[in-house]
């Protein structure tokens, strides 16, 4: 089956659990204000997804202690059928797959693609529908649809930490409240960075966060003390 990519990574270890292959797929029904990626919108390589399957098992040396594969994006789930036959062509060659997405497009393939993974990372980016739709375009109720389809999976879920946005204790809240009684293996805060800035200027688009300093790493690390404490607490 064919499908279009913007990158490969064979020796990936910010994706999911040890070494990984991580593949990021074309496309994305988002814009969100702070993604890094602006190329990963449109275009990309057409490759065959078992082709591609092989192409990431021949690293498997990397991966024995722990790793895997990770299919992320732009949004893995707008190419679903891909995205599903690159899963199952993935378990044929004998590795763990991880599914990187924020949970965006629900079709006829979602349900099979969450019983194929073997874990689910999910960007879970704004607490409210209406900050969900300013700041990506897109609907909070659509990714907790997601989430629900995901209950009895190993799930991590991940938010950028944006200063001035959501960088304080009380904001942490919000989201710790969208996930109460869901249980999650991690919750994980990312610092906003701006290294992807200049790629909007080399392709043209606006930036829509120009002006917003990276993410205090101190604060990010207060925050998922917080956040840790708060979860612990919680499943006593």
């Amino acid at each position: 089956m064919k499908g279009k990519i913007f990158k490969f990574e064979s020796f990936a270890t910010h994706d999911g659990p040890g070494i990984r292959g991580a593949v990021f797929l074309s496309g994305c029904p988002l814009r969100c204000a702070y993604c890094h990626n602006p190329d990963s919108w449109s275009g990309g390589e057409e490759v065959d997804s078992r082709a591609l399957a092989k192409r990431i098992a021949s690293y498997r040396a990397y991966y024995r202690k722990g790793g895997g594969a990770t299919i992320g994006g732009g949004e893995p789930l707008l190419q679903s059928a891909f995205t599903l036959d690159l899963m199952r062509a993935l378990h044929e060659e004998g590795l763990t797959v991880a599914l990187d997405t924020a949970g965006s497009v629900l079709d006829e393939n979602t349900d099979a693609i969450v019983r194929e993974a073997d874990l689910i990372i999910l960007d879970l980016k704004f607490p409210t529908e209406a900050e969900y739709r300013r700041y990506t375009g897109g609907s909070l109720g659509t990714t907790l649809a997601f989430l629900e389809r995901c209950r009895g999976k190993r799930i991590w879920i991940r938010t950028v930490v944006l200063p001035g946005i959501n960088d304080a204790e009380t904001e942490i809240d919000r989201y710790l409240e969208l996930i109460e009684g869901i249980p999650i293996e991690r919750y994980e805060l990312l610092p906003f960075h701006t290294l992807g800035f200049a790629k909007y200027e080399a392709l043209g688009f606006e930036n829509p966060l120009a002006a917003l300093p990276a993410a205090d790493a101190e604060t990010v690390k207060r925050l998922q003390r917080y956040a840790d404490r708060k979860r612990a607490r919680e499943g006593e």
